[in-house]
């Protein structure tokens, strides 16, 4: 207990002083920002709903004693669960925001990155629905710093296709100063476009048939310089080759100066440049094409936008499969409102600083060794080693 007892915990409560207490001062025995950090911990450790914080911080009473402001004892479950469905989701994840930019200033100095890709995507809770209170399965659109594996922010929606509203509501709520915004096909919308820009961001948006005119324009414009090798245009290309998950892979990256002659190009607030990404992949002993097309607010630079382009999958290979796979997210059961949001938050919060730790152990077991070593899990939440 003693090499606990120093570890620095009170910068992480400091993050949470500002949070506004929705409970009623009449009988509140515990403290919120003690409830709010034992949560964080214990989903660390494994827990996935307020019975298993409860439980957890049962088992870990005199540990949290010597760490936190606890007057009247370990909390119970009843409590986690009024605080976590008593606070608005939006408020909750704003007093995260200075914990999450020192996460990302460590991050940017541990990788050198100065301009991260910040992957913006949705995912279903499958089983999060309760049909006879008519309350569909949890949507959560995320924004996550591919580069860092850390989420900025998460937003829940109705449904996958409210994401075009929701995206300009999330991107407001984060610091997207300096990053790479990249969006899929359904976030190809000028609001979108527009909201990135007004963050000091850049954006990199996946361009299909909800754009038809654009998308056509596009499609001709790159095949009407094709024939000169792009001779009359400012164009960078660049090519990649690797194996993984069974199969060879090539990637051949065009990024070209985009002409005010594209369709409504003056309302796209930005936009400087078209990306084209050309795969061939071998799989199962047969040849796959694939072309995918792009609008940007990058100037011409192939790499830029093959990073680009290439990070916004980390959003389904390092957040979105943890979720699933790690946290079991799409067995959760939880169908409060507020009370799955926040869960929502938590996870991602949780997972992100996992990332953060250093240690070449996997994810999944960062997580394990948390529910099963009490210094480990405070060197995950503090960044400290004991």
């Amino acid at each position: 207990m003693a090499d606990v007892r120093q570890v620095g915990v009170g910068e992480i409560i400091g993050h949470f002083q500002e949070l506004q207490d929705p409970r009623s001062a009449i009988n509140r025995q515990h403290p919120l920002v003690s409830v709010v950090v034992i949560a964080v911990m214990a989903i660390l450790s494994g827990a996935a709903g307020p019975t298993a914080i409860a439980r957890w911080a049962a088992l870990k009473k005199d540990l949290l004693l010597a760490l936190l402001d606890l007057p009247n004892g370990v909390p119970c479950k009843d409590v986690f669960r009024r605080v976590l469905m008593a606070l608005d989701p939006a408020a909750f994840q704003a007093c995260f925001a200075g914990w999450l930019r020192s996460l990302r200033l460590a991050a940017a100095e541990a990788t050198e990155v100065g301009r991260p890709v910040l992957a913006v995507d949705g995912k279903t809770a499958r089983r999060s629905h309760d049909r006879a209170k008519g309350l569909g399965a949890l949507h959560a659109v995320t924004v996550w710093a591919s580069d860092f594996g850390l989420a900025l922010g998460c937003l829940a929606c109705a449904e996958k296709s409210n994401e075009i509203t929701a995206i300009p509501e999330l991107l407001r709520l984060v610091d997207i100063e300096g990053g790479i915004v990249t969006i899929d096909a359904m976030g190809c919308q000028k609001a979108i476009a527009a909201e990135v820009i007004e963050g000091k961001a850049d954006y990199v948006l996946g361009l299909k048939g909800n754009q038809q005119g654009l998308h056509e324009a596009v499609m001709a414009y790159v095949e009407g310089h094709s024939d000169d090798d792009f001779a009359r245009v400012e164009a960078q290309w660049h090519l990649t080759e690797g194996e993984g998950h069974g199969r060879s892979e090539s990637r051949t990256y065009l990024h070209l100066q985009a002409p005010e002659s594209l369709p409504g190009f003056e309302q796209w607030e930005g936009l400087r440049s078209i990306g084209v990404v050309m795969a061939e992949s071998l799989r199962e002993g047969k040849w796959v094409n694939e072309t995918r097309y792009y609008i940007s607010s990058l100037a011409v630079d192939a790499r830029l936008f093959a990073r680009a382009s290439r990070g916004h999958w980390g959003v389904e290979n390092g957040c979105h499969w943890s979720l699933d796979f790690i946290y079991r997210e799409d067995e959760s059961r939880i169908r409060e409102a507020r009370l799955r949001q926040n869960f929502a938050w938590l996870n991602r919060l949780t997972l992100s600083l996992l990332k953060q730790h250093p240690g070449r152990q996997s994810t999944a077991m960062k997580r394990l060794s948390c529910g099963w070593s009490d210094a480990f899990m405070l060197e995950v939440l503090t960044g400290q080693t004991l």
